[in-house]
Order: C-alpha cells, then sequence, then structure tokens
C-alpha cells in the first residue's frame, strides 16, 4: 500500500464510519495538521491544502515549519546484532548502508 505524500510530507488515513468521511493527519511532524473528505479525490485536495496552508502559516508566524523526516537513522543495537548484520550485508556485497536501506525497506512495505 502506498501513502499520501506531497511536499515531501506523508499522511495517515483513517475512514469515521460514523461521519462517513475520510480523516486524515501529516504525520513524521511535531505540529499537528488535520484534513478531511467524503471522496478519495476530495481528501487528496484537502491533504494538499492542509499542507500548503501550514507553510503558508508558518511563514506568516516566521516560524519553521517541522520538516518531515530527514533520511538520516541512528539506531543502537547490540554488538551481536552488528556483527551479524555487517556479516549479512558483506555476504550481499552491500554495504551496511546499502543492505539496511533495503532490508528497511522491504519491512516498511511488507
Amino acid at each position: 500500500m502506498s501513502g499520501m505524500t506531497y511536499k515531501g510530507y506523508a499522511a495517515r488515513v483513517e475512514f469515521d464510519a460514523e461521519d462517513h468521511i475520510f480523516v486524515g493527519h501529516v504525520i513524521g511532524i511535531r505540529d499537528i495538521v488535520g484534513f478531511h473528505g467524503e471522496t478519495v479525490s476530495e481528501l487528496e485536495n484537502a491533504f494538499r491544502e492542509a499542507v500548503d496552508g501550514y507553510l503558508s502559516a508558518c511563514e506568516a508566524l516566521a516560524q519553521r515549519p517541522n520538516k518531515p523526516y530527514s533520511g538520516k537513522l541512528l539506531i543502537r543495537v547490540s554488538a551481536e546484532i552488528h556483527a551479524a548484520v555487517a556479516a549479512s550485508a558483506e555476504a550481499a556485497g552491500k554495504s551496511l548502508n546499502q543492505w539496511a536501506a533495503e532490508t528497511l525497506n522491504k519491512a516498511a512495505h511488507a
């Protein structure tokens, strides 16, 4: 399943059965930015408008908008796990970073 993204921002969407609408929130930032729509098309437009509105509001308030994830990930694991993944990466002919990125991508899209 592919998520909604716009200008580097991503969204989580749920269906509100009581109101019969899709409700979404921008994820990956500290600020709260929400939107909704009755159809997929309305939802997509509302998402883009919410992101644009958020960026405009930040500019008007002279505040820096929260940025989506940078792409840098620091994790701490045991020495045994570190050795095992380094060996797996080497066996695959890849750098540890390449191997980890591919493995995380597969897990995220499983």
